[in-house]
């Protein structure tokens, strides 16, 4: 029905990371859209959320499953994993206890599936720094201002140039470098840019400006993000995603903002650059 499953990669699915140490920059709408174009081009999907005590993606997947179940709606579904925080008491034994059930859950998913998709939490924690270093393609969604920069550089304010990076940067600098020692894996990192604004303000092309510098700096690529729309916040309750729009009985219209928006994620779609996928152009 939606098309012939394809595979990404022989034998083993490719695992796609969305981090970010700061709430409220749009991760977990970012996966949500990425799980469901992907589903929707034929391609098996799990979904694994590290972020058990907020749930935002496996809230958002659970609404899916409530939303077309209750109104017999046949769209396309992604395999769920919920880790919870560990209630050992030790550290030690905190962090062993989730590092099996994440690890475990990846066994499960990795070969039956051809993307596995991870939404780490918005914080410095170890299972969020657990989550970075099995990325294969780490996306990490930024809002578009100074206040969120913050989180990958330092930035003079007199001429808006890189003084260093940031403990983020650098957390995912170590990821990188261990990851490579490891099995010469080279992490691809995709910065998006999110609540973008449509006017061409002062602050936007600094923002700009700064971002190009950090990517060359740093070895990240950058890639258009999503304005801010009120679609992305209704689409939540019913679990839905600008792919699914098109379908009869999701309630939603293809206003002229809607069509847009369709535009700017199928923009980013296409920037996050696949293993395993030929054509973007039915992504969302």
């Amino acid at each position: 029905m939606f098309g012939a499953t394809k595979t990404a990669a022989p034998g083993r699915a490719h695992i796609i990371v969305l981090g970010n140490a700061k709430g409220g920059s749009g991760k977990s709408t970012t996966g949500m859209h990425i799980i469901v174009a992907l589903l929707s081009l034929g391609y098996r999907v799990a979904a694994i959320d590290l972020d058990g005590r907020q749930k935002t993606l496996g809230r958002y997947i659970e609404n899916r499953r409530d939303f077309l179940a209750g109104n017999d709606l046949k769209l396309p579904q992604p395999e769920l994993r919920v880790i919870t925080p560990s209630q050992e008491s030790a550290e030690a034994d905190r962090q062993r206890d989730e590092y099996e059930r994440f690890v475990g859950a990846l066994g499960e998913f990795v070969p039956a599936h051809d993307y596995v998709v991870v939404d780490c939490p918005g914080a410095d924690t170890y299972i969020a720094r657990l989550g970075h270093s099995f990325a294969e393609t780490l996306v990490t969604p930024i809002n578009d201002s100074f206040v969120d920069l913050d989180l990958l550089a330092r930035v003079d304010p007199n001429n808006y140039r890189v003084i260093g990076p940031s403990w983020y940067s650098e957390m995912v600098w170590e990821q990188r470098k261990r990851r490579v020692a490891v099995d010469g894996y080279n992490i691809d990192w995709v910065v998006v840019r999110n609540r973008l604004s449509h006017l061409d303000a002062r602050n936007k092309r600094r923002v700009s400006g700064v971002l190009e510098q950090l990517a060359r700096r740093i070895g990240f690529r950058l890639a258009p993000g999503v304005g801010e729309r009120v679609v992305y916040r209704e689409m939540f309750l019913k679990g839905l995603t600008l792919s699914d729009l098109k379908a009869e009985g999701t309630g939603f219209d293809m206003t002229i903002s809607n069509v847009a928006a369709r535009q700017e994620m199928r923009a980013l779609i296409h920037a996050l650059d696949l293993p395993g996928i030929e054509d973007y152009r039915e992504a969302v």
